[in-house]
């Protein structure tokens, strides 16, 4: 790839120090994702790569220094002791590593808070697994990107041909011989008003867009079935099996299915490839629910879906650009085609209610308050009890490149992504859709939702249930990565 992917600003934005601030050992915040690849990647040759064009991300050779008595937002400072052997890292399983033994290694990584005295993102190098097939995890702090440019970051260490995979050029960037000086009291005063003041100014914005959005007929119609949501909304604030307090042991899995048989149930029975996505893992947590004994009748899941606010570009730009979609969706249409329909209305109604640009005013105005009570605030909102859940999941789906990738002359046959959770939110998915799949991370933790692996059988069992009642004619299972259990 050739462009730039660059940070914007030396400051942290109210949202990036916001994951900061959130982040604990319950509570780790990675962006990762498991690759597996159609054979080894060489390890000496990788981190080579790697170094080559790290010029092209400054702020992968950057540390977080916070400002003097927390008076401001953290700064990105260049960091006089970056070691890229520190990043690229070598993980290997005991061969033939199979599928269980490769989501044990990442459920592991996926487990640590990144330590902070260095940049916040890290590449595992896998070895060791059947098949000959090779893996790379990468992870990135939540601090450093969202899901979008985590996305363009991982296709940074990819390449769109076998020939530029294997290009290695010389290191072209130069590590600092001692440290930034420290940000100055005065300074991180200023830092602090010109935040302030960019809050506010993104706040009038917003609500300015607002206001000219309420003038037109389908804010006005989104509006109306707002209204009609309410109820459901408000009956959607309790506990699913897996709402319960997380201890930070993850463990992670993942599944997948043809694009093209979401592109047949798009033609058949209507909606969009998010909306069916959605709609699989909706049903999948329904027969979560009554694995579990409990009744799905007149219940619902509250599902927050984020929301990029990015508009003209792709994941170039660092940091968080992000906004929250929240929606309750009915867990007891049994017709898979009715529980479709009725998922893509109630996400169209509230991505016409303009529901994330709220979310996102919210989050301006929060964004104005002095940084040390915002500080304080994130830190002490895993802290504070809760009756009932604000929301029962994330569900993320961001897209990916449609044509292969490669690394060092191998090509990428799957990308699992990862979304990270915790607090009482015992389960995350992320869906990415690449070269003709759509692939499906489930997060977990292991006290909160031992049985994750049986939610991934579900999302299986529900694409199909999906495509014949769609009418659709599922194709065999995509398993571009024949790994298997090893015995």
């Amino acid at each position: 790839m050739s462009h730039k992917i660059v940070g914007t600003s030396r400051v942290l934005s109210g949202a990036d120090a916001a994951f900061l601030n959130l982040e604990r050992k319950e509570i780790p915040l990675n962006i990762a994702c498991v690759a597996i690849f159609d054979g080894p990647i060489p390890f000496e040759d990788f981190v080579a790569k790697i170094d080559s064009k790290l010029h092209m991300v400054p702020r992968y050779r950057q540390v977080v220094v916070p400002p003097p008595y927390n008076l401001g937002y953290p700064t990105w400072e260049w960091d006089p002791h970056f070691d890229i052997r520190r990043h690229v890292l070598r993980a290997r399983l005991d061969p033939p590593g199979g599928e269980a033994e490769l989501s044990a290694l990442a459920g592991r990584i996926l487990s640590q808070v990144m330590d902070r005295r260095k940049p916040l993102w890290e590449i595992y190098v896998v070895e060791g697994l059947q098949d000959g097939r090779g893996a790379l995890i990468p992870r990135v702090h939540h601090a450093l990107a969202d899901g979008i440019s985590g996305a363009a970051l991982l296709n940074l260490i990819l390449d769109p041909t076998v020939e530029a995979s294997r290009v290695i050029t010389k290191r072209r960037y130069r590590v600092p011989r001692q440290a930034r000086k420290e940000t100055s009291v005065s300074d991180a005063l200023a830092n602090a008003a010109r935040s302030t003041a960019e809050n506010i100014l993104a706040a009038e914005a917003v609500l300015m867009s607002l206001v000219q959005g309420l003038l037109t007929p389908r804010m006005q119609e989104s509006l109306q079935g707002l209204v009609g949501l309410l109820p459901e909304l408000a009956a959607s604030q309790e506990r699913l099996p897996f709402n319960n307090p997380c201890t930070g042991q993850r463990q992670f899995c993942w599944t997948d299915f043809s694009l093209a048989d979401v592109q047949a149930i798009r033609e058949a029975a209507g909606g969009t490839i998010n909306d069916v996505v959605v709609t699989v893992m909706t049903r999948a947590l329904a027969h979560y629910v009554r694995l579990h004994g409990q009744d799905v009748d007149h219940r619902f899941v509250r599902m927050v879906c984020p929301f990029s606010l990015r508009r003209n570009d792709k994941g170039e730009s660092l940091g968080n650009q992000i906004s929250f979609l929240p929606v309750a969706l009915p867990l007891d249409i049994e017709d898979p085609v009715k529980m479709l329909h009725a998922v893509a209305a109630r996400l169209r109604i509230m991505k016409g209610a303009r529901v994330a640009d709220l979310l996102a005013l919210a989050g301006a105005w929060l964004g104005s308050a002095p940084p040390p009570l915002q500080a304080l605030f994130w830190q002490g909102l895993p802290l504070i009890p809760l009756p009932l859940p604000l929301l029962n999941m994330i569900c993320t789906n961001v897209p990916g490149s449609p044509v292969p990738l490669y690394s060092m002359g191998r090509r990428l046959l799957a990308s699992y992504p990862q979304v990270p959770t915790g607090h009482e939110l015992g389960v995350g998915c992320a869906v990415q859709t690449y070269d003709g799949g759509i692939f499906f991370g489930i997060i977990s933790d292991t006290d909160a939702a031992p049985d994750a692996d049986r939610l991934r059988d579900f999302i299986q069992l529900s694409f199909s249930e999906l495509c014949r009642a769609a009418g659709v004619k599922r194709t065999a299972p995509r398993r571009n990565v024949p790994i298997v259990p090893a015995a």
